[in-house]
């Protein structure tokens, strides 16, 4: 491979050039990154000409790597990372964190408590370019590209690092309506004898529920006419008296309070913490340890 000496490649050219690694299309990366397949066109033939190599064999079903575009690919990694630590620390010396800020969460939760935080982080942070993506599935955030994942429930991966946000559980409650015609279970085996609403979420094991009392670990299984996805959906059917869920405390709590939702086998719940979740290459990046900590202070600050 023989480059240009007198021409270096642009950031912005290698990030655009990993984007369509990592989606194997030119507008899948264009989707990401708010542009149009033109421009990423348009950056991948310049860096190619900067480089005065092909990197990429391009055909109307698939993009792969060359040989070159295969050294090309870790260089750039580097490269870049080593520009965001320089960003980094020019942020910190200027207590202003600026740039790109990809997160995750599921849908429930994304969707009613970290937008909102989020959305307070941009009004501290104007110079943050924040993009929240949700899902009901298990995220891998190193291959697909996010900087941070906001996670309920204390299964974080190995290779990640985790700080704690808030401490949070999962009790089990139903509505009034339902606990009049069919009773409150008193043991947790009765489950088994009940409706119970079964929210399929990511990775969790569909119609078993393990529970904690004492410090052990229990299961049922439970099951009932209705199950869903979305806990939005699954939280409306049992304020309609239509069976026994598994809710966050986070969610069930002003509802409990004003009586349309009962707690049952008190002494059984569900570890729900919150945690932000990171690679460990971005563990000292200044944007993100703000907002790391932006959130902490934020979700300490409300009452569960």
């Amino acid at each position: 491979m023989i480059y240009k000496k007198d021409s270096m490649p642009l950031p912005e050219d290698l990030r655009v050039f990993l984007t369509v690694i990592r989606k194997a299309s030119f507008a899948a990366a264009a989707d990401e990154l708010g542009v149009s397949a033109a421009y990423v066109s348009k950056r991948i033939q310049i860096l190619e000409n900067t480089l005065a190599t092909r990197l990429l064999h391009r055909t109307s079903r698939r993009v792969t790597l060359t040989d070159d575009g295969e050294r090309v690919k870790d260089w750039a990694a580097r490269i870049l990372e080593d520009f965001q630590h320089l960003a980094d620390e020019l942020v910190d010396a200027h207590d202003s964190p600026r740039g790109r800020l990809h997160i995750c969460s599921s849908f429930g939760f994304g969707r009613n408590h970290v937008a909102p935080a989020l959305a307070l982080l941009a009004d501290r942070y104007p110079e943050l370019e924040i993009r929240l993506d949700l899902f009901d599935r298990v995220v891998d955030i190193v291959s697909e590209g996010f900087d941070l994942e906001i996670r309920v429930g204390d299964d974080i991966p190995g290779q990640h690092i985790g700080r704690q946000l808030v401490s949070n559980r999962r009790i089990l409650c139903a509505a009034p309506s339902y606990l009049e015609r069919h009773g409150a279970p008193t043991q947790l085996s009765d489950l088994e004898h009940h409706e119970c609403l079964v929210l399929k979420e990511r990775d969790n094991a569909f119609g078993v529920w393990v529970l904690e009392r004492d410090g052990k670990q229990e299961s049922v299984r439970v099951g009932g006419p209705l199950s869903s996805n979305s806990g939005e959906i699954v939280l409306q059917w049992a304020l309609h008296g239509r069976g026994v869920l598994l809710r966050s405390l986070w969610d069930a709590k002003p509802l409990l309070e004003q009586g349309e939702l009962v707690q049952v086998l008190h002494d059984y719940g569900q570890s729900a913490n919150v945690w932000a979740v990171y690679p460990t290459r971005l563990a000292h990046s200044g944007k993100l340890r703000a907002c790391v900590e932006f959130l902490q202070a934020h979700f300490a600050g409300l009452s569960i």
